[in-house]
Parts: C-alpha cells; sequence; structure tokens
C-alpha cells in the first residue's frame, strides 16, 4: 500500500509552500505562492470526507505564514510583512525589510520557541543572489541573519535549541547554524544534495531530532539524522515536493505540499497536497510573539 494519500480539493497549487499546523484551529494551512492565496485544510471529524479546504485569494505573492500568540497570522508578503486576520479576510502591512529589491519576495518562514519568526528573502527571477536570513523579533523588529541566498528554504529548529537548519535551494545545499544567546554563528554546510537528487526545499524536524526534507524535482521527502546522515526516504507522485508539517492533536499526521510551477505536463498529483504516513511524531508549531 502507499504511504501516501491525495486530498481531493478540485484544484493543484502552483507554488505550495509555507505548511502550518495550528492546533487552536484544528487546521494546516499552506500558502501558493504564485496563485496567490492561503489554503486551510479542516481537521475536524469528517472534514476530510467533505472536502473542507477553504482557499483565500491574496493580494500579493505571499511566501509564508505564522500563528501570532495574540490571534491571527503574521504573514510573509512579496512587500513585507503584514498582519492577518481570516474570517473576516483583513490584511495589515506593517514593514517593508527590502525596499532596494522590489523584485525580492518571501519565500519561506517559521516562529521559533523564543516567539521570534525566521524567513528568507529571494530574487524573484531566481537570477541574482540578493536573498537573505532574516530573523523578526516580537517587538517587530528585523535585523539580517545572513545573505547572498538565490533561493532560501527552511528554516528549521532542532528539539534541544541548538540548532537552525535553512538551505538555498538553487544552490543544493543545506546549511546548519549553532544559536547563541545573540542569535546564531555563521552558517556551516550540513547536508550537499547529489544531481540525482533534485533540490532541498521546505523542511521540519521531528520530535526524535531528525531532519525531513522535501525534493523539488525528486519527488520524495527524506529523513536525515541530527548528524546529517539520510535515515530513510518516502516516495511521492508529484514531481516538485515542497514543504512538510506534522499535525493533528498528536503531532502524527504528516502534511505535504507540491508545486506544477514550470512544468508542461503537471499530472493529477503535480501541485498536490498530501498526507503521507511517516509512523513518527512531530514537534508543536511555535507562535509568533509580537
Amino acid at each position: 500500500m502507499p504511504e501516501w494519500r491525495l486530498i481531493e480539493r478540485g484544484f493543484a497549487d502552483t507554488l505550495g509552500e509555507g505548511t502550518l499546523w495550528s492546533a487552536r484551529d484544528n487546521a494546516v494551512y499552506w500558502v501558493d505562492i504564485l496563485a496567490p492565496a492561503l489554503n486551510r485544510l479542516s481537521l475536524k471529524d469528517g472534514a476530510l470526507e467533505s472536502g473542507a479546504v477553504e482557499r483565500f485569494a491574496m493580494p500579493e505573492p505571499l511566501g509564508w505564514v505564522a500563528e501570532r500568540e495574540a490571534g491571527g497570522f503574521i504573514g510573509g508578503f512579496q512587500s513585507g510583512f503584514a498582519d492577518i486576520a481570516l474570517d473576516p479576510l483583513v490584511i495589515t502591512p506593517f514593514g517593508d525589510p527590502e525596499p532596494h529589491f522590489p523584485g525580492n519576495r518571501m519565500n519561506d518562514g517559521k516562529a521559533d520557541a523564543q516567539g521570534a519568526i525566521w524567513c528568507g528573502t529571494m530574487d524573484m527571477s531566481e537570477s541574482h543572489d540578493r536573498g537573505a536570513l532574516y530573523r523578526l523579533a516580537p517587538d517587530r523588529s528585523w535585523t539580517v541573519v545572513d545573505s547572498d541566498y538565490r533561493v532560501p528554504n527552511g528554516p528549521a529548529f532542532s528539539p534541544c535549541g541548538q540548532w537552525l537548519y535553512h538551505s538555498d535551494t538553487a544552490k543544493k545545499q543545506m546549511y546548519r547554524f549553532r544559536r547563541t544567546e545573540d542569535g546564531v554563528t555563521e552558517r556551516a554546510p550540513f547536508i550537499r544534495f547529489g544531481e540525482e537528487d533534485g533540490y532541498p526545499d521546505g523542511m521540519t524536524v521531528d520530535a526524535d531530532g531528525h531532519i525531513w526534507v522535501a525534493h523539488w524535482g525528486g519527488s520524495r521527502i527524506s529523513r536525515f539524522t541530527p548528524e546529517g546522515t539520510l535515515d530513510r526516504a518516502i516516495a511521492l507522485p508529484a514531481r516538485q515536493v515542497t514543504n512538510i508539517t506534522f499535525a493533528g492533536p498528536n503531532l502524527d499526521r504528516m502534511f505535504v505540499s507540491s508545486a506544477t510551477v514550470g512544468l508542461d505536463d503537471p499530472t493529477e498529483y503535480d501541485g498536490g497536497f498530501f498526507e503521507v504516513d511517516s509512523g513518527v511524531r512531530g514537534l508543536p508549531a511555535n507562535l509568533y510573539a509580537g
């Protein structure tokens, strides 16, 4: 039997990304960056059988969302950071970290256990290494943590809080940063993808501290040990697999996004959203404290 199943919803994502479990809403959120849209999948009893996927149109490319402790979400748009409320939809921008790069957009981001958000920016044409890794503090100030990215992806955090993982997809390289009281140390190469692997895209960490990585162009997700050794892989029928989250009250359900962008002949699975039988549990999603 396959280790995955396609969530039926009647449409495909152009660039599905930014998967997020909300215990508060009992739902999985993920963005379609280029649609642009925010998707919500309810996990209430019977919801999957009734096709409970809602789609909220966005005014511009949206790279990620993170839940706020105070309610609602923070979103990473092409034009910068914004508060997002749903039901009804209200978007309130509050800061643009890169007005000097109007061709850049945000691509992926997550909150850490301290209530800050770590997120990357990139050149939308993927022609220049002018992306950066930012930290959005709870006081809503931001700092550049690292630079010279083509396509930043991640981040993810080890359960012990010692490590931050982040990738440059275009360079097929995952990096590891040591967390410090003042931020992080310089990035160090951690996992290098080979030609047969595709490209490292979004990632998450499970309760055992193993890193799960989506393979863009590799039709699979992989689990790596905390030392960076390949532990296992799960094949998926989508060619461009993009992001991973654990969900459900026990954090034992895994959901995976994918994309159709750049494909001349997308199948019914490309751009699909999948539930995957991983056999392990994840970590709770952190909330933004600002």
